[in-house]
């Protein structure tokens, strides 16, 4: 429940030429801390010099005034991160800076590239050392080739060897770089702040520091800013790779209040709720979200259902998102603390529960326990996506295929494990109808099983430490 068992993966940040470049970026990344709470940095410019402090823990826990202050220059970007390739050590936090035959270059990489182990084989092989084991650091390497004449070139040329899911932020003493990947999984959004350009995964953040909202970069765009303004490249565009952004963070990643894949996170929530309600109708009395996730969910499945919208659940803010801590025994104590049932609102009634997804299952059943013990008298559970069957090997550290609840059981053995009265997912079509963009453009490889792009490596998050 709430995305019990998934993992997530990261947020970047960045800011060009304004006069509290640090400051701004510590602040994006509060807006972007939902998309990973294991370690944050940042990196700044000054035009000759550059800059990194990066921590272990939360953004707030990570940066001291005398940290940023220490952190100088008109130019920056940030990250926030889950660890999706690596283990969280401060080696593997990022932005990643590395000294290279071009100068210096920090990268701050949300995604995971399939074709990780290849490169970095073939990168040892000709001498490469790596300081850690992230699939980021990779990319730095790919730059590296002294064949390029200059950034612009090297940045060009390692994405045409990257394979996988890849929205970066770069830094350079005189530059700041935005990319997507060619399928544009990820988001990455362009804003603006007076004259200073902003680059962020999500564009809550353009509303915390008040920056307009451009536009997204496109899948595929490599976006150079520098003194002279923008200019953008598109290497792929010969090649017309499949769009295959990431269905999930509509469903559940992204902040309701981000505007993502072009349109509202909140409003595609909403009709994922009123559809749900029209394939899977409930004789209920209540209709609860389970919070954060599920609350635009339930407000369309009680619109379209007519049963009352009630907040039977109450949360502890102060916990997280119980998925992020990768530490099972810290895990398994937050999901008992993270929700309590208001008895009052639910004894005696017919309770539909959505949900924005059911993984392993163990904490839907441990909720479930505790509506039934503070007395509700049915419960009803609504999952607003499909059950979940396959990992996802493009950024977003997933359950093993054996782990996965729907993978293994049919929905009546799902139903007597969650011990519901009822249950539904939304189903495949209905998801894609939430949506107002061409279906082919969103990758649901984990409801299917049908990947994008090809697959050179186990989804495996410490794939790099067990060559």
């Amino acid at each position: 429940m709430g995305g019990e068992g998934i993992k997530h993966h990261c947020g970047v940040f960045g800011i060009f030429d304004h006069e509290k470049a640090a400051e701004l970026t510590y602040l994006g990344l509060f807006a972007l801390q939902h998309r990973g709470e294991e370690s944050a940095g940042i990196v700044t410019s000054d035009g000759e010099q550059m800059y990194l402090h990066r921590a272990l823990g939360l953004v707030d826990e990570a940066f001291s005034m005398q940290a940023l202050d220490s952190l100088k220059g008109r130019s920056a970007i940030g990250h926030v991160r889950y660890s999706t390739t690596g283990s969280t050590t401060l080696a593997n936090a990022q932005p990643y800076m590395i000294d290279y035959s071009r100068g210096k270059v920090a990268i701050a990489h949300n995604g995971n590239l399939v074709n990780a182990q290849l490169l970095r084989s073939e990168l040892e092989a000709y001498g490469a050392i790596f300081g850690s084991t992230t699939d980021s650091e990779i990319f730095v390497h790919l730059m590296a080739k002294p064949t390029y004449r200059n950034t612009t070139e090297s940045i060009l040329g390692a994405v045409k060897r990257a394979e996988g899911a890849y929205t970066m932020t770069l830094l350079t003493a005189k530059e700041m770089i935005g990319l997507r990947d060619p399928h544009g999984f990820r988001p990455l959004c362009l804003g603006k702040l007076k004259d200073a350009y902003v680059l962020a995964s999500e564009s809550c953040a353009f509303d915390l520091i008040e920056a307009e909202f451009i536009r997204e970069i496109n899948p595929g765009e490599v976006l150079i800013v520098d003194q002279h303004g923008l200019r953008s490249y598109y290497p792929f565009k010969d090649e017309h790779p499949r769009v295959a952004q990431c269905i999930f963070e509509h469903v559940y990643f992204a902040r309701p209040d981000s505007k993502i894949f072009g349109e509202s996170v909140a409003l595609v929530r909403e009709r994922l709720g009123e559809i749900l309600a029209r394939e899977h109708p409930a004789d209920a009395d209540l209709v609860v979200p389970v919070p954060d996730s599920g609350n635009f969910a339930a407000m369309g499945y009680a619109k379209e259902s007519g049963i009352p919208l009630a907040h039977g659940f109450t949360r502890n803010h102060y916990i997280g998102r119980t998925f992020i801590n990768p530490v099972q025994a810290a895990r398994a104590f937050k999901v008992k603390i993270k929700l309590n049932p208001i008895v009052e609102i639910v004894s005696g009634k017919r309770v539909v529960v959505i949900d924005d997804s059911i993984v392993r299952g163990n904490t839907s059943r441990s909720r479930v326990k505790l509506l039934r013990k503070a007395g509700a008298k049915e419960v009803h559970m609504r999952i607003s996506c499909p059950p979940h069957v396959s990992p996802c090997y493009y950024g977003i550290d997933f359950p093993s295929r054996e782990e996965l609840i729907a993978y293994q059981n049919p929905l009546d053995k799902i139903k007597e494990f969650l011990d519901v009265d009822s249950l539904g997912y939304l189903s495949h079509e209905g998801l894609l109808s939430a949506v107002s963009f061409p279906k082919e453009n969103y990758c649901t490889a984990c409801y299917t099983g049908s990947y994008p792009t090809r697959l050179f490596d186990e989804a495996d998050k410490f794939k790099l430490e067990h060559r």
